[in-house]
């Protein structure tokens, strides 16, 4: 570890609440699927933003972040090879995803068991990541890489973006959970989450058939 990198602490807590909101939402469709309610529009526009969200995320660690960790840990074989794990699982990720997108469009009595599937896949990506990927980020990466990275998902999901990403978040997020993630934004998006974001949100009825 460097001398810079140990004076660092990256705040992980946006990509923890991320990874959570993505286990909620699945969870979700997987109930959706079990009582019926799964081809509503509001269930179906859930999961049009919860797959929208998961390509962001993972595109911006697929262009960005594995790439500049990647550089860090030159002459490590074992971490450059878990950053290669992270992309293949990113990858194995894609076709289930595209099955339970034909699933939901065709009406199949099959989704209840893709959707299973794809919960598992996610689950256990987004555990091997927190284990392994989220610490040997922590140990190499300085605020600088980090604000590097995050920018480049502020830039491509823009103010229209923000206004999403922030509520669903913490849609039905526990207090402490909402408290946690909230207090990591700058206040000015706090406060427009407050006055606009969340009302806006609410509107849109994601999820609630």
């Amino acid at each position: 570890m460097t001398t810079e990198a140990a004076a660092d602490t990256i705040d992980l807590t946006v990509m923890y609440a991320a990874h959570d909101a993505f286990r909620r939402d699945l969870e979700r469709l997987g109930e959706a699927a079990a009582d019926g309610t799964a081809f509503t529009p509001q269930v179906r526009a859930g999961w049009d933003n919860f797959r929208n969200q998961l390509h962001i995320h993972h595109t911006a660690e697929d262009s960005d972040l594995w790439p500049r960790v990647e550089r860090k840990v030159d002459g490590r074989p074992r971490d450059i090879a878990l950053l290669a794990e992270m992309e293949a699982e990113h990858a194995r990720l894609d076709p289930q995803l595209t099955a339970v997108d034909a699933a939901l469009k065709n009406r199949s009595a099959e989704l209840s068991g893709l959707v299973r599937s794809l919960a598992s896949t996610l689950d256990d990506h987004l555990a091997h990541e927190e284990e392994s990927a989220l610490p040997l980020i922590q140990e190499v990466l300085t605020t600088a890489d980090w604000g590097a990275f995050t920018g480049r998902i502020r830039k491509t999901q823009g103010l229209r973006g923000a206004a999403l990403f922030v509520p669903w978040i913490v849609d039905g997020a526990p207090p402490a959970d909402r408290a946690r993630f909230l207090g990591a934004l700058p206040p000015p998006v706090r406060i427009l989450n407050q006055l606009f974001w969340e009302g806006g949100y609410r509107r849109r009825g994601l999820w609630r058939a």
